[in-house]
């Protein structure tokens, strides 16, 4: 890894990201090549929900029925053919697509003359089609958008994902040669979405053989190969996104910051931590000026998660003299990383210096509280974060809960405090009666692992009015036996919590104050 890393790093320079994955959309019905595409304007007549619902009944049971019985029966049915109208009848076959066609077929008629298609229902019936993977009809289709001059950037992005699931590679090549003979001329632009489409979808094999494959018509630029170097990050391949890296500086392009910390924090999150520093202490000797709050952020996290805190220390100085100011993300890693050192007043030093903290300050210090095993202090930032009107999350309650109480729960003599009780009568209460069953038994039989207790689905199966009334009398009775802190944390999820509607209220209270 050390060798593939030590050709990751060859000459560059970053740039700031400029990406466009906006498709416009304009009025008229015209030829166009790249963001513009046919749009019917808005129906001055609204689609009539029992006119959609007779003809969507006639086009599922005569689906394949001859043309001119189903032809017939539309006909004779009264409706006012639209593209909205043409739209929501798609919407009520996402994943079939012989009724669409069948209608399609029928809106081509001479008698709908005055009805023309548009990119926007070409598109939507395309993705119908390739979502059942009928290929051949697909590829029919695209040719039929490409005679009408109805193809825009979303349809090159819709094609090459549908080819691309169906394993279609060399069509998905050929879609551009096809589009080309169209007037929709080789353009980088345009290939530049599709492969954020494809990689985005974790289909990065995909994307870097169509690049390959159009290098002699299209000429890929630093976006491209910067895609493919994350995409490659997202799928774990370290030695495929680093022969992309290398390609784009062979070629003399720029990688961009954003794929630098990608490169980064994807090597810290495989564990090799020298290779992600030495690739950053280069960046910073060679590239200094490209190095921004991102950057330093990302390192500086790691570098707390992992207890070097020596190293955060340093960088953090070093960030500051470069004129770089810290952000509420970067001090919070700080902060987790001194409470994990024990170093509880440095700690709380950064803190003070904080002018509005923000959740994540919060939860590194419950975090780390609950890390060295003082809950009682978690739970003191807890109402603190409360009193200066910072809202607890679902999160937040889960850390004070294992902190309290073990990730697997409390298991004692006590039933107000044995919650493998509580979670079995709240998987009984959602209907879970299978989930609880089996809970049960694996806790009898002593020789068996109880699993992991699970409070993400404590709080949620509880997330009722009963639950409400539940936390309540919890908080009750846990106060009798001493137990505040946890008294506390389940009365206030029981107030904020529960249900949506008090979720609702409280975000209104909150705008209110």
């Amino acid at each position: 890894m050390v060798r593939l890393v030590k050709l990751v790093i060859r000459g560059f320079s970053l740039t700031e990201p400029q990406f466009s994955t906006h498709f416009g959309y304009h009025h008229g019905f015209r030829h166009f090549t790249t963001e513009s595409c046919h749009l019917h304007t808005a129906s001055p007549f609204p689609v009539n929900p029992d006119h959609l619902l007779r003809v969507c009944t006639i086009l599922y049971q005569l689906q394949h029925s001859p043309d001119s019985k189903l032809h017939s029966k539309l006909s004779s049915s009264a409706f006012q053919l639209t593209h909205e109208f043409f739209l929501q009848v798609c919407n009520k076959f996402p994943y079939s697509w012989r009724p669409v066609y069948r209608f399609f077929q029928y809106t081509q008629q001479a008698s709908h003359s005055q009805f023309s298609h548009t990119s926007l229902t070409f598109n939507k019936m395309l993705d119908i089609i390739g979502k059942s993977r009928n290929i051949d009809l697909f590829w029919n289709m695209v040719e039929e958008m490409g005679r009408c001059g109805l193809v825009n950037d979303k349809t090159f992005v819709l094609a090459l994902k549908t080819l691309a699931l169906a394993r279609e590679l060399k069509k998905c090549v050929q879609f551009f040669h096809l589009m080309n003979g169209f007037g929709f001329e080789y353009d980088v632009e345009r290939m530049n979405k599709v492969v954020e489409s494809l990689c985005k979808a974790k289909l990065v094999q995909e994307a870097k053989f169509v690049v390959m494959k159009l290098k002699e018509w299209i000429t890929p630029n630093d976006v491209t190969y910067g895609w493919l170097v994350k995409g490659f990050c997202d799928a774990g391949d370290m030695i495929e996104a680093s022969k992309m890296w290398n390609l784009m500086v062979d070629e003399n392009l720029e990688p961009r910051i954003d794929v630098f910390n990608k490169m980064i924090d994807t090597l810290f999150k495989k564990n090799e931590y020298d290779e992600a520093m030495k690739m950053f202490d280069t960046m910073r000797v060679r590239r200094a000026n490209g190095l921004g709050l991102p950057t330093y952020d990302l390192v500086i996290g790691w570098l707390c998660k992992r207890g070097k805190l020596g190293q955060a220390k340093i960088l953090f100085d070093d960030m500051l003299k470069r004129g770089v100011q810290a952000d509420n993300s970067t001090l919070e890693s700080l902060v987790f990383g001194l409470l994990v050192k024990r170093r509880v007043q440095e700690a709380y030093k950064v803190v003070e210096v904080i002018e509005k903290p923000d959740i994540g300050v919060y939860h590194a210090l419950i975090k780390g509280f609950v890390r060295l095993r003082r809950p009682s202090e978690a739970s003191q930032v807890f109402r603190e974060m409360i009193k200066r009107g910072c809202e607890p999350v679902m999160h937040t309650y889960v850390m004070l809960l294992q902190g309290h109480l073990g990730k697997r729960g409390r298991k004692g003599q006590d039933p107000l405090v044995n919650f493998d009780t509580i979670f079995v009568g709240g998987l009984v209460k959602a209907g879970k009666l299978q989930e609880a069953t089996k809970y049960v038994e694996r806790t009898m039989k002593r020789g068996l692992e109880v699993p992991k207790f699970d409070y993400n689905k404590f709080l949620h199966y509880y997330s009722s009015e009963d639950g409400v009334l539940m936390f309540e009398e919890m908080g009750k009775k846990l106060r009798k036996i001493g137990l505040m802190d946890l008294a506390d944390i389940f009365s206030r999820y029981g107030e904020k919590m529960a249900t949506r509607a008090r979720r609702r209220n409280r975000a209104v209270e909150s705008l209110e104050v």
